[in-house]
């Protein structure tokens, strides 16, 4: 009856979670709670919480961790300074006279905002403010355009510098030691931040293609779906690289000094919240209201990002004293299909949660029980993160928890129906599955440029 203990204890945080309660409190509480039962019970060993403070200790000294509040900084600076508005509004005059014109402009400065900012809920009500009200002026679908809003803004989830690839490499990174330590490897390979950021890149470009072609598809199909604009509107190549200009440069200066080698993630974020902060001040958008709204959105998310990851170590800690990690992997061994099996299940358990919880707690509460076990069966630790990756991806799309639906009605019009959103983000669904296949397909999509850049 014991190695039923982990998974009731698993049933009673995800339930309690399903309630509402607060994610960090609820990981630490209820791990706690399970604790004491099996001190009481003896079936928990008490010397085990004597690990806590080191597993406290080691995520307040963690380097990769100090990486978060700093690309969080970037993000905020930049959604607060619009430098993407002037992006948007070239890109739309140039792309003006063609049927989803407008698409595709969302589409191309979504992307570059996510590798420039890397938080899903400031390009998504960046766009939605931006671009929303036009679209819908101009005869644009409700569910073409709201959809395309919101699967837009989920690509700060995949392209780098995104703040769940930060928390993911981490996790990841541990259970690849963990996992190489359980197989006597007392000399592990590392897998790290920047490995997952190179691995990522391939399938971000790939998914904007997905998103592009769709809307070139959709449009030519169903012409009235989204109406071309007036073509006397057009802009010239001067105006749209100035528009260009900056997001690129801040691009190039973090994911560039990452890949060159020159920086380390935590150093590139640095990097970007000073190059952030730059462009703000060039722009003249830099006062100490704006400073001071961004620093206090840094620390909000900052705090909130780290209290989950404390309660997370806990709950991890009390799951493997009642012997949890070997419950998983008797698990996963006696399952039919062997590793393929054991990661189709996995990536159907993730993708299910993800309607009902965000990526940080599944992030943080089953990836490190799950990750060691996969990796030890010798699945590539890139190529597992990037899956998990768009899997997560598609969590903030997924009704009735999508958080991207969630910032995107914050700012929709109430003429617009909540029903005609989840309707629009179905097909963006499919396309982010359909990436999914095509990564199980050809690994070295993922593969290929750490191999490259890291061999």
């Amino acid at each position: 009856m014991t190695e039923l203990i982990p998974l009731a204890l698993f049933a009673t945080v995800f339930l309690a979670l399903m309630l509402g309660y607060s994610v960090a409190l609820t990981l630490a509480g209820v791990a706690l709670l399970f604790a004491l039962v099996g001190i009481a019970t003896d079936t928990f060993d008490p010397g085990d919480l004597g690990f806590l403070p080191g597993r406290l200790f080691g995520i307040i000294a963690n380097q990769t961790l100090i990486a978060v509040p700093l690309f969080v900084f970037m993000g905020v600076m930049l959604e607060k300074t619009r430098i993407a508005d002037t992006l948007l509004a070239t890109l739309s005059r140039a792309l003006s006279g063609l049927h989803g014109g407008l698409g595709l402009a969302v589409v191309v400065v979504g992307a570059l905002m996510a590798a420039s900012t890397g938080i899903v809920g400031a390009t998504v009500v960046t766009m939605g403010l931006m671009s929303l009200p036009t679209m819908l002026n101009q005869g644009w679908s409700p569910s073409l355009a709201t959809g395309t809003i919101s699967a837009t803004g989920t690509l700060g989830q995949i392209i780098p510098p995104s703040i769940a690839l930060v928390l993911l490499g981490d996790v990841l990174s541990n259970a690849y030691s963990q996992a190489q330590l359980s197989q006597g490897v007392f000399a592990p390979d590392t897998v790290s931040v920047g490995h997952l950021f190179a691995g990522a890149i391939g399938p971000g470009l790939v998914l904007v293609v997905l998103y592009l072609i769709y809307i070139l598809t959709i449009t030519r199909l169903n012409p009235e779906s989204a109406p071309p604009t007036s073509p006397q509107a057009r802009t010239g190549i001067g105006a749209i690289l100035g528009g260009l200009g900056p997001p690129m440069l801040l691009i190039i200066a973090v994911l560039g000094s990452i890949l060159a080698g020159y920086a380390t993630p935590t150093e590139a974020a640095g990097v970007g919240a000073a190059g952030a902060t730059s462009l703000a001040a060039a722009k003249r958008a830099l006062n100490t209201n704006v400073l001071r709204e961004v620093c206090l959105s840094t620390l909000r998310t900052s705090a909130m990002v780290f209290f989950i990851l404390i309660g997370a170590s806990v709950f991890s800690l009390v799951f493997r004293g009642f012997g949890g990690d070997e419950v998983v992997q008797g698990l996963f061994v006696d399952m039919p299909g062997g590793m393929w099996g054991a990661l189709a299940i996995v990536m159907l358990v993730i993708f299910l949660l993800g309607f009902m919880l965000d990526f940080i707690e599944i992030t943080f509460v089953v990836v490190p029980i799950v990750g060691p076990v996969l990796l030890a069966m010798g699945i590539d630790p890139v190529w597992l993160g990037v899956l998990i990756a768009v899997n997560l991806q598609t969590s903030f799309l997924t009704p009735p928890f999508g958080f991207a639906l969630f910032y995107l009605r914050g700012v929709t019009p109430s003429s617009v129906p909540t029903t005609q959103i989840y309707r629009g983000v179905v097909p963006y669904i499919g396309l982010q599955l359909l990436l999914l296949i095509i990564l199980v397909l050809w690994p070295d999509l993922a593969r290929w440029l750490p191999r490259v850049l890291y061999s």
